[in-house]
């Protein structure tokens, strides 16, 4: 599917609104500090709504087409083939640009490659199930391919993400004037017929393997000694 279907929905009536959500969302969802690398895949436009480029000097827009905020850094790359070193960004944000992405899956690799360790991931997609989206998706037809391919439900990005070792932490549903959220443990499920988008949020956990070896016997003596210093003595007698 083309993304100008995505700013095409950003011109209607219910696209305005979303827009002002999400607007509103990314705002209070950044947590990184100005300090910190903060890297969005995928340009809208209006980046400016909701980061203040002369305060995150470290924030990046990467976007094939070079699209953007004219205020923020810009790369001009392959989601698929992010050019930035391994463990490199502390927040990655992609908005809307999964489901135009014919690499999904690899891009999502990439991701995880260059997203520091409890580095956070933020990703938001339209609802599959939204009969809104189903309703411009057939007045903008010629903009897309095929529905079944690009449209990504929430249970599935829940999956890429538990495979590549991510740890969900909020999921919210984007409504017509409001945003429902869910923290901590994420009951897996569809999402309602009503909302037009949904958000995940996910923290890349990177577990250590600790090796375990068989105590030694003389290490067990040595600990019954330290606990009872008499129980040699007692032994001999």
């Amino acid at each position: 599917m083309k993304r100008n279907f995505l700013f095409a929905w950003y011109q209607t009536p219910r696209g305005k609104l979303l827009k002002e959500l999400e607007a509103d969302y990314l705002k209070r969802a950044i947590t990184v500090s100005c300090q910190q690398t903060l890297l969005q895949i995928g340009g809208l436009g209006w980046e400016d709504e909701f980061v203040d480029c002369t305060l995150y000097k470290f924030y990046t827009v990467l976007d094939a087409k070079n699209l953007g905020t004219p205020l923020a850094r810009k790369i001009q790359a392959k989601a698929f083939s992010l050019p930035l070193k391994n463990d490199s960004v502390d927040m990655i944000i992609v908005p809307h640009l999964l489901e135009f992405d014919s690499y999904r899956f690899q891009t999502m690799r990439e991701i995880e490659r260059v997203l520091k360790p409890e580095g956070v991931v933020l990703i938001m997609n339209f609802n599959p199930w939204s009969i809104w989206i189903r309703y411009q998706y057939l007045w903008e037809r010629k903009m897309a391919n095929s529905w079944r391919g690009h449209f990504i439900s929430r249970a599935r990005v829940l999956d890429w993400l538990k495979l590549l070792n991510f740890e969900v932490t909020v999921s919210s549903e984007f409504f017509l004037d409001t945003v429902k959220t869910t923290h901590g443990k994420f009951i897996r499920g569809g999402s309602s017929f009503s909302s037009t988008a949904y958000a995940v949020k996910a923290i890349k956990r990177r577990y250590n393997l600790i090796p375990l070896t068989p105590v030694k016997e003389e290490a067990r003596l040595v600990l019954i000694n330290t606990v009872n210093p008499t129980a040699n003595l007692k032994h001999h007698d």
